[in-house]
C-alpha cells in the first residue's frame, strides 16, 4: 500500500507595494532558510493562526512595520514544496522598517524588472513577472491591487 504525501504546511508571502510601483523584499539571513535569496516577506502559518493573522505577525516580526492583509491573490508550491505559499497584498498602516538580523539581512525597494537580478526563486519572479501584472490590469489598481 502506498502512503499518500503529507500535506503540505501553510506559510504567507506578503505583498507590499509603493505608489512608484515597488515592492519591499528582504534578503533572508544567514543562518535560515534558503540564506541570501531575496523574497517578499515570508514565513509559516502556526498551528491554529488564521492565515490573515500569520501575515500581519511575520510582517511585524521580520520587518517591523504593522500591515493590513487586504487580500489572498495567488497561492502556490515554495521551493522544496513542503509549504504551500499564500500570498497576500497587504497595505502599510504603520511602524518602520526595522529589519530583525535573525531573520533579514537586508530590505529593499524593488521594481519587479529588478527582481531578474537578484538571487530569488522562480516563484517570486512568477508572481512578480506574470499573477501581479495580471491582477493589476483586472483590477486597473495601483501597487497595493486596490482599483485606482
Amino acid at each position: 500500500m502506498r502512503r499518500r504525501p503529507a500535506a503540505p504546511a501553510d506559510a504567507i508571502a506578503a505583498v507590499l507595494g509603493r505608489e512608484d510601483g515597488c515592492y519591499l523584499m528582504v534578503r533572508r539571513a544567514e543562518g535560515g532558510t534558503f540564506p541570501g535569496y531575496w523574497t517578499p516577506v515570508t514565513g509559516a502559518v502556526k498551528p491554529g493562526e488564521a492565515i490573515p493573522d500569520a501575515v500581519a505577525r511575520e510582517v511585524h516580526e521580520e520587518v517591523g512595520l504593522v500591515v493590513l492583509p487586504l487580500r489572498k491573490v495567488w497561492e502556490c508550491r515554495t521551493q522544496d514544496a513542503a509549504y504551500l505559499l499564500h500570498w497576500w497584498l497587504v497595505e502599510r498602516v504603520g511602524g518602520e522598517i526595522r529589519p530583525d538580523p535573525r531573520e533579514v539581512a537586508e530590505c529593499r525597494w524593488v521594481l519587479p524588472p529588478g527582481l531578474a537580478s537578484l538571487r530569488t526563486f522562480a516563484s517570486d519572479l512568477e508572481f512578480f513577472g506574470e499573477v501581479l501584472p495580471r491582477l493589476l490590469r483586472s483590477t486597473g489598481g495601483g501597487a497595493d491591487g486596490r482599483p485606482a
